[in-house]
């Protein structure tokens, strides 16, 4: 099971899925977010891997109310932030967000057989976000192996994050040997409504540092 958002990591989390396993299946969220355009990104990503299975969660808008990604928070999307803060988390931090995600994705994988998930999070070239952190990815396995049936009974799941401890030009090229299009991807959190990704907030400032980092050319288009 991939969680698929359709942004870069995702996209690379799931070609080392697929190179692992020629079973996979892909869950995707639409929770109102400003970039529901990554939901289209997802769906191309699934198509250029072959995936089998895709599932699109809609989760409710409300349940994240308190998230510059919801539109109707009135909070702004930050721009053009010091990266380098990386004890301040910023507005675009989406409350329990993997949190829930990974628990639809353990429920359809314990109701499917299926004993590992995968997921993009990555703790060196990110936002500050408290769910993409080695230790929370831990404690969610080992919760996911105390809380389902399969796990008391022996079958335990594996919460896997390939990414983690990757620097962003790393991923890119480790996506570029797998073989990732990164033209189907989206990582902008605030586009305009072309889709055209705004080139300040935080994900397209990482996006953008690790495409020249990596020395691999940059296939987004950015307003600015």
């Amino acid at each position: 099971m991939i969680l698929l958002s359709g942004g870069l990591d995702s996209a690379t989390a799931a070609a080392v899925a697929v190179r692992e396993s020629s079973n996979c299946a892909a869950m995707t969220f639409r929770y109102g977010q400003r970039h529901e355009v990554e939901v289209e990104s997802a769906r191309k990503l699934v198509a250029f891997f072959g995936i089998g299975t895709h599932l699109i969660v809609d989760i409710p808008v409300d349940v994240f109310q308190r998230t510059a990604l919801n539109p109707s928070s009135g909070i702004d999307v930050p721009k053009n932030r010091d990266l380098r803060r990386s004890d301040d988390i910023p507005d675009t931090y989406v409350p329990a967000r993997n949190t829930l995600f990974l628990a639809y994705a353990l429920a359809y994988a314990e109701s499917s057989g299926i004993r590992s998930i995968y997921i993009g999070v990555n703790a060196l070239d990110y936002s500050g976000y408290p769910d993409c952190r080695p230790e929370y990815i831990d404690a969610f396995e080992r919760m996911a192996n105390l809380g389902t049936r399969a796990g008391v009974e022996g079958r335990s799941f594996s919460i896997r994050a390939p990414l983690i401890a990757m620097s962003k030009s790393d991923i890119i090229r480790l996506g570029r040997d797998l073989g990732v299009d990164y033209s189907l991807t989206h990582s902008c959190y605030d586009p305009g409504p072309d889709g055209v990704s705004c080139g300040e907030c935080d994900s397209c400032l990482l996006r953008r540092r690790g495409f020249i980092e990596a020395g691999v050319a940059d296939p987004t288009r950015y307003g600015k």
